[in-house]
């Protein structure tokens, strides 16, 4: 349904009161729907579980690694991201890192991947240049001293 608001307000996006609104046409039109709490299926416990196990090893990762993520984030966001959108942040780029890296390797299953399985098949990823040698990664300037073991 459409929506219109008081005090001058011309549209919102978010959530209010058991309803959900959106921001459309740059602002000249709000639609509003009934919020519904969405169905959990195998799917979603299957994402939750991937996304603890890729946590868990961002965690355990060395406090270098991470530094080193760190930086090639900013020079990331430096050299691809336009000045108008928000540039990836290190744990971001690990995650579409770790997907890449399982999407090429055969028989890694990231829903079962304990932390001793990651530690032991990790070495195309080991450090972030390492990363972007086995083309996980896009270079960028100084990838090549981005050296830190994780």
């Amino acid at each position: 349904m459409k929506v219109k608001f008081k005090y001058g307000i011309a549209t919102y996006s978010g959530t209010i009161d058991q309803m959900v609104y959106g921001n459309f046409r740059n602002g000249k039109l709000c639609i509003g729907r009934e919020y519904v709490y969405p169905k959990i299926t195998e799917n979603n416990k299957r994402i939750g579980q991937i996304g603890k196990n890729i946590s868990a090893a961002w965690n355990s990762a060395s406090d270098e690694y991470r530094a080193d993520f760190k930086t090639y984030a900013q020079r990331f966001g430096t050299a691809y991201v336009p000045k108008t959108k928000l540039p990836p942040n290190a744990y971001a780029i690990f995650m579409k890192m770790i997907w890449l890296w399982v999407e090429g390797e055969p028989g890694l299953d990231l829903e079962a991947m304990t932390q001793e399985d990651f530690e032991i098949s990790n070495s195309k990823i080991i450090n972030v240049k390492s990363a972007v040698d086995n083309g996980f990664l896009k270079k960028v300037f100084g990838w090549e001293d981005l050296t830190a073991s994780y």
